[in-house]
């Protein structure tokens, strides 16, 4: 089994952009793998009018604050930007990162980003059609990049459950899954994923495994159980302040699985 990374989801809601900034220098060197945003355009708890900043030019920054980590936006919602041009706003990061980039994308859940900025909602079915009619275009479009990127190609991760349709297209697009608990929940995902794989002619051992996981019920003790299961990357969500405790734990625990 590959070795084992850990990350940390900072919410970039209910927070200044200083302690924003201060919060991703610390997580950063308290040693993890990756750190990442998300693609919303209000806070999803709390009060909804509260400060919140925009995932890609918060990306450019973070790119920016460091050196080591992997970035990205778990998960960049596919229907707030045209393909082509998401792919060439991920190469302008890639290239900024310095080949750290990693281009999440999923089908889009959130009503309210939908409505407030005159995007059409639709149905799940017709999200996640759009989804799969995106992602050859951004294959394509990936191989046309001029300069190409740095890191050729730049990983993608699909992000979602759905075992019929999202773990489908996974399989046959994506070099990253990101999946939820509880561990038997994730097990029994990532199994239909690797079914999916047979199905579509794909080596199931070709997708990193990845797991957005709980402070509160997770971290220490799910970690095992996702480990065992196939998981290889650790993400850990949280708002500012961080929990800097439970980054800490988490980032032991990975120091002792990969010895």
């Amino acid at each position: 089994m590959s070795k084992v990374k850990v990350g940390v989801q900072l919410h970039p809601q209910h927070v200044s952009y200083d302690a924003y900034a201060e919060a991703i220098g610390e997580i950063e060197a308290l040693g993890v793998d990756s750190i990442w945003n998300w693609d919303h355009f209000f806070p999803l708890y709390g009060e909804g009018n509260e400060n919140h900043f925009e995932a890609w030019t918060l990306l450019t920054a973070i790119a920016m604050m460091t050196k080591r980590v992997e970035i990205g936006t778990l998960v960049n919602c596919n229907s707030y930007r045209n393909p082509a041009l998401l792919t060439h706003m991920a190469n302008t990061l890639d290239h900024i990162s310095k080949g750290r980039l990693i281009l999440g994308i999923g089908a889009g859940w959130f009503e309210k980003d939908y409505e407030e900025f005159g995007y059409e909602f639709g149905t799940a079915g017709s999200r996640l059609r759009d989804l799969e009619a995106a992602l050859p275009v951004i294959k394509a479009r990936m191989g046309k990049e001029v300069p190409t990127p740095a890191r050729n190609p730049i990983p993608i991760m699909v992000g979602g459950g759905g075992e019929k349709v999202t773990l489908k297209i996974t399989a046959r697009f994506a070099d990253l899954w990101n999946g939820f608990g509880p561990p038997e929940t994730w097990a029994r995902k990532s199994k239909v994923l690797d079914d999916w794989c047979e199905a579509v002619g794909r080596d199931p051992a070709e997708i990193e495994r990845t797991v957005s996981i709980s402070r509160e019920q997770d971290v220490p003790d799910n970690l095992d159980a996702y480990h065992s299961a196939g998981a290889t990357h650790f993400i850990l969500p949280m708002g500012v302040p961080a929990d800097y405790p439970k980054i800490e734990a988490l980032v032991s625990w990975r120091n002792t699985v990969n010895g």
